[in-house]
């Protein structure tokens, strides 16, 4: 919902839809005429008050129509012969001083045939039509612009899985100073700004297939505002399945580095180490020792702090397993 609200086609899509669906209240409240419940679903006490009241109207004004309509004739829950039937019923009763009146009305009601009224058909066919309208327009416009906008919310996201796929791959295993045999495995990564979604993995096995366990990267603290992502720290981190724990290091811009706030928000997450090239960083776990090299990198440059977020980063990790691969003198 927050995504839609900042996308400012899907906002402007969300204030047409609120904007014409009260329009279509408002018309098929003003079309359909409101009409009462009859005098036969009220309370006996309440019905025959409201009988009599009519029928004390009638023989004032002489007004048939009127009276029919206060009575609800003809409706489709009680016809003019119930009405008459009860305020017949209503006059039986002893000691009423307007018996007479009643009776006048329940007469008239008796033998005035009355056309049927109309229905307010055309009013419904008009709003049906509208409301068919209103609703092919909506569909045309989800069809047309739906697919729009989540094409350009993807559009990104899908360059960037594949250009995180290209650069987010094992490597042929190398040997790297200070080990005295070579990895069991090898990986090459590469973040580039706008790849707000960075986060990848890698499966650490041996010769022979056996799963040890996982290392990989990811986003891990962001500065500034708007789009993209302006990423200052990303957190490298070890995984092994004989190890109770996850092991993460905490890789930041020389500004974040040197910023005593972000370290200490960051310092829940993994060690801090500062990101410059051809420069390794080690984590360790029980049975795995992974390493990773900065083979890459490029500051942003903008309205924030020098040297604060990255444009572009590559990480060489290799991992070993620290019973088979001691590290050399």
């Amino acid at each position: 919902m927050l995504n839609m609200l900042l996308n400012p086609r899907a906002l402007v899509v969300l204030v047409v839809a609120i904007v014409v669906g009260f329009i279509l209240g408002f018309v098929v409240a003003w079309n359909i005429p409101a009409t009462d419940l009859p005098p036969a679903l009220l309370h006996p006490g309440y019905r025959d008050f409201y009988l009599a009241f009519v029928a004390d109207q009638f023989g004032r004004t002489g007004n048939l129509d009127l009276a029919r309509q206060q009575l609800g004739a003809d409706h489709d829950r009680w016809s003019s012969k119930e009405a008459a039937a009860a305020l017949r019923k209503l006059a039986s009763a002893s000691g009423r001083a307007d018996k007479a009146q009643l009776e006048a009305l329940a007469t008239k009601l008796e033998q005035t045939p009355v056309a049927k009224p109309a229905s307010g058909g055309p009013n419904l066919w008009l709003v049906g039509l509208l409301v068919a309208a209103v609703l092919a327009l909506l569909a045309a416009g989800a069809v047309v612009v739906l697919p729009r906008l989540r094409g350009e919310s993807a559009a990104k996201p899908q360059a960037v899985a594949v250009r995180s796929a290209l650069g987010s791959k094992a490597v042929e295993a190398t040997s790297w100073a200070g080990e005295a045999d070579k990895p069991l495995a090898q990986f090459i990564t590469t973040y580039e700004i706008g790849d707000d979604r960075y986060d990848t993995s890698f499966s650490i096995e041996t010769a022979t297939g056996d799963f040890m366990g996982e290392c990989g990267v990811g986003i891990g603290e962001t500065i500034g505002v708007g789009n993209p992502d302006k990423v200052t720290a990303f957190e490298v981190w070890l995984f092994d399945k004989n190890d109770i724990r996850t092991v993460t290091k905490v890789l930041m811009s020389e500004y974040s580095f040197g910023d005593q706030a972000l370290r200490t928000k960051l310092a829940p997450k993994g060690e801090p180490e500062l990101a410059r090239p051809d420069v390794a960083i080690e984590l360790e776990t029980a049975t795995l020792k992974v390493r990773a090299r900065v083979v890459d990198m490029e500051y942003g440059v903008g309205e924030l702090e020098p040297r604060s977020f990255l444009n572009k980063l590559t990480l060489e990790l290799a991992a070993w397993s620290k019973q088979t691969a001691p590290a050399a003198a």
